[in-house]
């Protein structure tokens, strides 16, 4: 099976491609060789793993974004300065590769005040625009990294980044939390912690440990403390997130059910929210950064 194009989302800790003819998914592969688990020349040997069965006598264009293109990654792709469109510049050529694919990534864009950086979300933001034309707004990421960003005439006018996700996962299982966070979950759990350090955010780090407290004391269950972890982070994001959000046309693009939490917690507060798929986003995206490369070929 031959493919037109690939699509490459290449993050930190996992590799996903795709096979795909026009905006059409033929194939998907994926596995756990992100950037931050290979070295700089073992890029192309992880990718051909995956897409080899793809690739004919003809080059394949691979169009990637993600953490493929930061320092430490197959090439570095400069960042570009907001404001400016989700992506404002050609995908930068990867040099030297195998005859068979001809390798492109899309740089990440950048803030200089105050300072901060994305790579992987502008080319979401820009498949979520091609499908909304004249969209003004404020669009939300969660993840390991949540980005919530500005968005007016096209461009990204401004963005803040909240380690919300990195932190439940370094305190749920690399702290003392460790022994009363379990699996499961409590909708009504989430939303009271969620609504509590919204109000308070001052409190949060009292409230964290009353998670260990409640568990020792009180034998909470591990499900409802999960739920509250989660509560209490996202409601220190959205207090501090608040102009961005209070008022806003608003959108998330994210995974479904990390989506549907953090829509959960908003709608709770009046806001109203749209939701879209990242990985459909991310597709587009990439088909518009393979777009500015034919153009430029």
């Amino acid at each position: 099976m031959n493919s037109e194009w690939i699509a490459v989302d290449w993050g930190t800790s996992h590799l996903r491609v795709w096979a795909m003819r026009g905006d059409t998914v033929v194939d998907q592969a994926q596995s756990d060789k992100g950037m931050a688990r290979v070295d700089r020349d073992e890029f192309q040997a992880a990718l051909l793993e995956l897409i080899e069965g793809w690739l004919g006598a003809e080059p394949v264009d691979v169009i990637a974004c993600g953490m493929v293109g930061a320092r430490q990654g197959w090439v570095e792709a400069p960042y570009s300065a907001v404001p400016c469109a989700p992506t404002p510049v050609t995908p930068i050529r990867v040099p030297n590769t195998d005859a068979r694919i001809r390798a492109f990534v899309v740089p990440g864009l950048k803030q200089t005040s105050p300072p901060d950086v994305m790579r992987g979300e502008e080319t979401q933001i820009a498949g979520f625009l091609a499908s909304r034309p004249n969209w003004d707004g404020v669009i939300c990421l969660p993840g390991t990294h949540s980005k919530w960003v500005q968005v007016s005439a096209g461009e990204v006018v401004s963005f803040r980044t909240f380690m919300t996700g990195e932190m439940f996962n370094l305190l749920s299982g690399h702290s003392v939390l460790k022994h009363s966070v379990g699996t499961g979950w409590d909708d009504a759990a989430f939303v009271d912690a969620m609504a509590d350090t919204l109000s308070k955010p001052e409190q949060l780090a009292a409230r964290l440990f009353g998670l260990r407290a409640a568990d020792l004391l009180q034998g909470q269950d591990g499900s409802i403390a999960r739920a509250q972890l989660s509560g209490f982070l996202i409601g220190a994001e959205l207090a501090a997130t608040r102009p961005y959000w209070l008022g806003q046309r608003l959108a998330i693009i994210g995974a479904t059910g990390l989506s549907e939490t953090y829509a959960k917690a908003l709608k709770t507060q009046g806001a109203f929210v749209e939701t879209a798929d990242s990985t459909e986003c991310t597709l587009a995206g990439l088909l518009l950064a393979r777009n500015l490369t034919r153009q430029t070929a």
